[in-house]
């Protein structure tokens, strides 16, 4: 991977020969003194990337198996919201003592969740098996940002948060097809009860590579923090509130405005509190970076969950190829990444986050045009590989930005705060472009979808209400793009 040329130079006396690029301090990621770190870290992402794609591919069928059909929301929405506590106690715990617990700890939680899951005998303890799973993934994904801030100098940074990215190629490719053969031949069980098998490898690589270069506090001369018990139960507030308003999106109901008051009672002080002061109104700096991940995040996933079902029920395509339609993303995602790691392009990173997010605008906005019979269906695939090379400039450079602006003891916080703008903005827009899909008839397309993979049905103007606001969101996040530079390093 170019990415990882190295560069740099350091004072030597030594005039007869050449210093290595690892004396000059300027190897990179791969060097010997990175190599297992970045291998085991990455190895974690892979693993990651392959469950999500994998586990989407069985979730339809252990639903209708498990009778829980009403209740297949839920096993989405149980993730994200327990991730979202998960990542404000990683962003303390790793401040506190060093993101080895937490990685650990995630670790082990993801794959005891999936095991949980891949038990099940009724649909509740499946969502309860892929709520401890996202509790899992959100210490581990707070943890790694951490890990990323302690162990590799600035310049490498962009380079490791690339790999991140090339990490979801091959899932995206494979996954869907080797978890649609498990599902098929052994049965959707087995797609859960394989993955924890893939844990040992990062787990053995990983952590002695951490313990030796990144655990411990950031200061080990200062006094140890305790954690912040209002932060914890703002964080509690968050998952909650997220949970309540994502089942007041799904039950359009006059009932369903109690639950969805009471989430929004909960989130909006959470929000003011585990975010830096001035997200919700995009101050430059660090809470303009916070907010940019959010915009990006919630309106790319928002409109691509809708992308298949769309293809199936509206062009008559089979899952599988609905799903393949946007397989090439996984490969122009991680272009995108790799392109924000080049050295020249840092001093123009702004210009291309407001590219990024104007490529994703345009590609959430073409997608719906195959809704039309006389559009051809591959434009989805070249749309969406134009929008997830957006994303990829624009998700990493985020990254990148955070750590830069971070304090070395507040980057778990600020991670944390990152990832929390990240899955909440998933969570909140997801249930706004259901509720808009539901209410414009979209519901009984779902059912056709999950009842038989080839029901066409004639819901053209529900997708196109998720679609054409997700796009115009993308399009406030490329304004948001032009103020993340300046302001003050930290919270």
């Amino acid at each position: 991977m170019s990415a990882l040329d190295p560069t740099g130079t350091a004072d030597t006396a030594d005039t007869t020969a050449a210093p290595t690029p690892q004396e000059q301090g300027g190897g990179g990621v791969l060097d010997r003194e990175h190599r297992a770190l970045s291998i085991g870290i990455v190895s974690v992402v892979l693993l990651i990337a392959f469950e999500a794609t994998a586990v989407g591919t069985a979730m339809p069928v252990a639903a209708r198996e498990l009778d829980g059909v009403p209740l297949y929301a839920f096993a989405f929405s149980a993730y994200f919201t327990t991730s979202l506590f998960g990542m404000v106690l990683a962003g303390q715990w790793a401040d506190r003592s060093g993101p080895l617990g937490a990685l650990a700890a995630g670790i082990g939680a993801f794959g005891a969740g999936l095991v949980v899951s891949g038990t099940a005998g009724a649909m509740w303890p499946f969502v309860l098996g892929r709520a401890v799973q996202g509790f899992g993934g959100g210490l581990v994904i707070v943890a790694l940002y951490v890990v990323v801030s302690r162990a590799y100098e600035e310049r490498l940074r962009p380079a490791i948060m690339a790999a991140f990215a090339a990490s979801w190629v091959i899932p995206s490719i494979v996954g869907p097809l080797a978890a649609g053969t498990v599902t098929e031949r052994l049965g959707w069980r087995w797609v859960f009860l394989g993955i924890p098998a893939l844990v040992v490898f990062p787990l053995v690589l990983a952590l002695p590579a951490i313990r030796r270069r990144a655990a411990g506090p950031a200061d080990p001369g200062a006094p140890v923090a305790a954690f912040d018990a209002r932060r914890l139960r703002l964080a509690l507030g968050i998952s909650v509130g997220a949970g309540l308003l994502q089942y007041a999106g799904q039950e359009l109901r006059w009932l369903s405005m109690v639950p969805a008051a009471a989430g929004a009672a909960l989130l909006v002080p959470a929000v003011l509190g585990l975010l830096p002061r001035g997200t919700y109104r995009a101050a430059r700096g660090l809470p303009s970076v916070v907010l940019l991940r959010g915009v990006a995040a919630g309106a790319f996933i928002s409109a691509e969950s809708f992308v298949p079902l769309m293809l199936v029920t509206e062009r008559g395509l089979s899952p599988t190829l609905a799903g393949l339609s946007l397989a090439v993303g996984g490969a122009t995602w991680a272009l995108g990444s790799f392109v924000q790691s080049r050295p020249r392009v840092e001093p123009y990173r702004e210009r291309l986050m407001v590219l990024g997010m104007l490529l994703v605008a345009a590609a959430i906005a073409a997608v719906p045009s195959v809704l039309f019979p006389a559009v051809p269906v591959w434009i989805v695939g070249v749309a969406w590989g134009f929008g997830c090379l957006g994303m990829g400039m624009v998700i990493a450079s985020t990254s990148v930005l955070l750590l830069k602006l971070s304090a070395p003891e507040e980057a778990g916080t600020n991670s944390a705060a990152l990832q929390i703008s990240d899955g909440l903005a998933n969570v909140l827009l997801l249930a706004a472009g259901g509720a808009a899909f539901a209410a414009l008839g979209g519901g009984s397309v779902a059912g056709h979808s999950v009842a038989g993979a080839g029901a066409v049905g004639s819901h053209p103007v529900a997708f196109a209400a998720v679609f054409l606001p997700m796009a115009a969101v993308a399009l406030v996040g490329a304004w948001v793009a032009t103020r993340v530079r300046g302001g003050e390093p930290g919270r």
